[in-house]
């Protein structure tokens, strides 16, 4: 909880003007707490009981004035808490946010799908338990510093008797904290995994209806929501704690008090003096210490606990150190290395030199002079905004649409002259709508490999996660009927009908589309693990994520680099991310000042093979 304590005292600090003033108008609430038995008793002992009923009026329209003040003081208070709470308020939703983006498209990341919950439900509950927080602590300490120092002028034993269980109170509410905390966070996090459970299942709806996976997922998200309810009861067990704790501090002073006014009375106290100080103890002590224990114990722990939890999730490892040169900026992109050159090597599985390609005469160029080279082990992912040429890029590089100038080779031949056949040998490109065909199965997926084995089919259908279709359909041997099939599962069908093609190479053109973020990622990291080269046109930034190296087409010139390469040296890229750094220097598409020659800063794009440790920990 130490991150909690510090964001508390910070965001306090940085509001010592608003925090006078809450100070201020809170000396003048609890100035009846200060004054109301010291009157009381100047009423009884030198009015009523003198028999000068006018002297004991007197001494309560005085206690009704400090009343008067006494409201005006709540009414100011409330006035300046928003000027506390509200900046607390924007700078989590701010931290909350920027936080989500960064975890979210960060190398290797996945979609931060609790982020939602934090920002619509984590966020308000700090909010509003910060406000009740803010409220109960400064009351506690004016009320209850008033009463005990009314107290004490008017008789100090009485003071000394009342101030001993009040601390004990105190202690046994400090010393029940850790448990009851234990309680709250367990309630936090059951709220957030049935969030999170809740919301997987919502966005796969369709699928899950598809495959018939009703009764799976609605069992699985009513075991969360069993969780959270246990949760929840363990939380309202701790109420006895609290009753305890409160009869100790609160209730047993007044008790005390009450037992022992004879033995005051004939040690020469007087009758208006052990009403004061019986009115210090009820109207002042108790309700102060009553309105601190239920403050903490309820709203003062949902703040503790989900601003931990806003606070771990939304953390950021610190900036990395490396030794560097003398006055170099701490956030300069790395220098980038070439990864290769057309020419060096085994012959690459793909090339583009100089293409160029433009939709009519006077059309603005698509591609322009681009050089691309795609070998063994290669995966590029492609992303741009709409229309900057991503399918036509794909469809260039499967030879689908001639480039009006600049060469195309698949394989080391040129595209132009190759029949289908040729292409098809070595190049798969699936598209975004999926086709399936009537007929069995089996042969749905052996269409580009028609004499696979069931071996490679089975694998094949575990490796990409079509389970759970081949369990629906009855098997391989199973008639599919196209339309009965959801778009993610023709996809699915599309997806393993490449996966078993002998072209090497895999084009992707948003063929993943219909599929959820995780499906997705296990297609995608299938195959780039198959052998042969992997272009991937991005449906999610996500999948930007799985390949050391990204292309980014703008219209302009292609920018090739790594993920934090084209957060650092592309405009478009960040946009296309959502990255938010805060504070940027500035955007610019300008090459970061060591890039190599054959990076950001030319029209030559390497592809890189996928590093396989990363691989394994993405899945």
């Amino acid at each position: 909880m130490s991150g909690v304590l510090r964001f508390t005292t910070g965001a306090l600090r940085r509001r010592r003007r608003p925090l006078g003033r809450l100070a201020a108008w809170s000396a003048a609430e609890a100035l009846p707490a200060l004054l109301a038995g010291q009157l009381t008793a100047r009423a009884v002992d030198h009015g009523f009981l003198a028999g000068r009923p006018g002297v004991g009026l007197a001494w309560l329209a005085l206690l009704a004035a400090a009343i008067g003040v006494g409201a005006v003081g709540t009414l100011r208070a409330y006035a300046c808490l928003g000027d506390i709470v509200e900046p607390v308020r924007d700078d989590l939703a701010h931290r909350v946010v920027s936080g989500a983006l960064y975890h979210s498209t960060s190398a290797g990341a996945r979609p931060d799908t609790a982020a939602v919950a934090r920002l619509t439900h984590q966020v308000e509950i700090v909010r509003d338990t910060f406000a009740g927080l803010v409220m109960v602590v400064r009351g506690f300490l004016f009320t209850a510093g008033a009463a005990l120092l009314g107290l004490l002028s008017l008789t100090p034993l009485v003071a000394a008797v009342v101030a001993v269980p009040l601390a004990v109170g105190l202690l046994l509410f400090a010393a029940t904290l850790p448990a009851m905390i234990g309680r709250q966070r367990a309630y936090v996090r059951a709220d957030e995994l049935l969030g999170t459970e809740a919301g997987a299942a919502l966005t796969g709806h369709r699928d899950v209806t598809a495959c018939g996976g009703q009764e799976v997922v609605a069992e699985r998200v009513g075991r969360q929501v069993d969780r959270q309810e246990a949760a929840e009861r363990a939380l309202a067990r701790m109420a006895a704690l609290r009753s305890l704790s409160l009869a100790v501090g609160g209730w047993l002073p007044l008790a005390v008090l009450l037992l022992a006014a004879p033995w005051l009375v004939r040690s020469g106290l007087t009758a208006g003096a052990v009403l004061g100080a019986l009115v210090y103890v009820a109207t002042g002590l108790q309700p102060a210490l009553h309105a601190l224990v239920q403050g903490i114990a309820g709203g003062g722990l949902r703040y503790a606990v989900t601003l931990d939890r806003i606070l771990a999730a939304t953390a950021r490892p610190g900036p990395p150190t490396s030794p560097g040169l003398a006055g170099e900026a701490d956030d300069a992109p790395p220098a980038v290395a070439p990864i290769g050159s057309p020419g060096t090597g085994p012959t690459p599985h793909a090339e583009l030199v100089g293409v160029g390609f433009r939709y009519g005469t006077h059309a603005r160029p698509v591609l322009d002079d681009l050089d691309l080279t795609l070998s063994d082990g290669d995966h590029l992912v492609v992303v741009g905004p709409s229309g900057a040429g991503k399918s036509t890029l794909a469809a260039v590089l499967a030879g689908l649409l001639r480039p009006q100038h600049g060469t195309v080779r698949l394989g080391g031949s040129p595209v132009d002259g190759s029949g289908p056949a040729g292409l098809a040998a070595r190049r798969v490109l699936i598209p975004q709508e999926a086709y399936v065909f009537t007929g069995t199965l089996r042969d749905n997926l052996r269409y580009l490999c028609p004499d696979a084995p069931d071996a490679d089919l089975s694998a094949v259908v575990d490796r990409l996660g079509l389970g759970p279709l081949v369990h629906r359909v009855g098997g391989l041997a199973a008639t599919l009927d196209p339309g009965t099939l959801s778009a993610g599962e023709r996809q699915l069908v599309a997806a393993a009908r490449a996966y078993l093609s002998p072209a090497p190479l895999v084009i992707l053109d948003e063929a993943t589309c219909h599929l959820d973020p995780a499906a997705e990622a296990r297609v995608e990291l299938a195959f780039a693990a198959r052998p042969g080269a992997l272009v991937v046109v991005a449906h999610r930034i996500s999948s930007a994520l799985r390949a050391r190296r990204i292309l980014v087409l703008d219209g302009g010139r292609p920018r090739s680099g790594r993920h934090d390469e084209l957060l650092a040296g592309s405009a478009t890229y960040r946009e296309l991310v959502g990255h938010w750094r805060g504070a940027p220097a500035g955007p610019t598409d300008a090459a970061p000042p060591h890039s190599g020659p054959a990076t950001e800063s030319t029209a030559r794009i390497d592809g890189s093979r996928a590093d396989p440790e990363q691989i394994d920990s993405l899945r």
